[in-house]
């Protein structure tokens, strides 16, 4: 974690994500002026030739006067129909408030069914970016709607990520209710500090963020650090800062330290693998050794059954899987044997292979370096 200046003025394709609580009332009901603040720096920095992508929450929220409700529903038929109304609502604001500074937007809804195979994952892509070419700023949601948990992303900081290697984007910007990264949970620890910029997301990371869903985190921040890791592997920038900050878009893209930078990798990727990175989802995981581990970050070696520990959920050859070392999630791949192969060969040699699995042992590598991009 060092701290370095932040040169952003070529940076042209932006992606900015906007949670709930960032246009958004107490009461849940939207919040106007918060909305136009974030509108009027959009358009001006689409003005100034760079092209911006919105990853926008709130339907739901937006949904909430229309129906006459006071609060959130529980049941997932509710949240749906509540989604389908406010989504419409959200998106007037947003195109009656983009058209008085002379934008047009674009609503996109995504699952991880868009992505989940490559050839659906091409097509969202081609899609996102005839739009750019055009002039219109995509305005970008999960389809809450149709979505099921198969298929479901989850959450909007995961969403933006994915959007940011979807679009070969070279900044994301995550505006939350907390103003970065930092050393505790500045809601209960007085002496914590931010932390102005991570080069490597590591285990120590994590720790700090706390675990989904806990209230020992620092605001929220597990899910945004997940988004870091995907958006950096995909040779994205990402920054985490305020969203109560007016003009904070324009501070960042000026290269003003502000809110946590997670910098990119650096290591361009070929298509396949930035699919990899941010579109596809992982049907098993296989935890591998420290040995394993080195070879494959510090090396870009292939995946070989040897440095394999443990094989965890149901998978067929082809699948994608994620490699895990100590915990985290330190690569993706597509893997050439089943869950059932790769239990049958794991901590072997691959000269053993078809010694145990036949004429189906036909791979030396469980995952070759071509199919296989690190996340680390």
């Amino acid at each position: 974690m060092n701290s370095t200046s932040r040169d952003f003025g070529q940076k042209k394709r932006i992606v900015v994500k906007v949670g709930s609580s960032t246009i958004s009332h107490a009461t849940g009901k939207l919040n106007y002026r918060r909305m136009e603040h974030l509108v009027r720096e959009l358009a001006d920095l689409q003005n100034q030739g760079k092209q911006m992508i919105l990853v926008s929450s709130g339907a739901t929220n937006a949904g909430m006067a229309p129906l006459h409700m006071d609060h959130r529903p529980r049941s997932i038929r509710e949240k749906q129909a509540l989604a389908a109304v406010g989504q419409g609502v959200l998106m007037h604001t947003y195109e009656r408030l983009f058209r008085e500074y002379g934008q047009v937007v674009g609503q996109v809804l995504l699952t991880r069914m868009d992505s989940q195979n490559r050839s659906k994952f091409m097509n969202s892509r081609n899609a996102l970016l005839t739009m750019l070419d055009m002039g219109v700023i995509p305005i970008i949601n999960e389809n809450d709607v149709v979505a099921v948990d198969e298929y479901k992303i989850g959450d909007n900081d995961t969403l933006s990520a994915m959007v940011s290697g979807l679009v070969d984007a070279d900044l994301l910007i995550l505006l939350s209710d907390i103003d970065g990264l930092y050393t505790d949970n500045p809601r209960t620890h007085d002496d914590a500090k931010i932390i102005p910029v991570v080069d490597n997301i590591d285990k120590h990371i994590y720790e700090i963020a706390g675990d989904a869903g806990s209230s020992m985190g620092t605001g929220g921040m597990y899910t945004k650090i997940q988004a870091a890791s995907i958006a950096t592997a995909a040779d994205v920038d990402m920054v985490i800062a305020s969203g109560s900050e007016d003009g904070i878009i324009s501070r960042i893209c000026a290269g003003e330290e502000v809110g946590t930078l997670f910098k990119a990798k650096e290591t361009p990727l070929h298509s396949k693998k930035r699919w990899l990175v941010s579109g596809s989802k992982a049907q098993g995981r296989l935890v591998v050794d420290q040995g394993c581990r080195n070879a494959i970050i510090d090396h870009g070696s292939s995946l070989l059954p040897v440095g394999i520990t443990a094989v965890e959920g149901i998978f067929d050859e082809g699948d994608i899987v994620s490699v895990v070392y100590d915990g985290l999630t330190i690569a993706k791949g597509i893997s050439n044997y089943s869950s059932v192969n790769i239990n049958a060969i794991k901590g072997l040699q691959s000269a053993d292979i078809p010694k145990v699995l036949g004429h189906n042992g036909i791979y030396e590598e469980v995952i070759h370096r071509d199919n296989l991009v690190a996340m680390y």
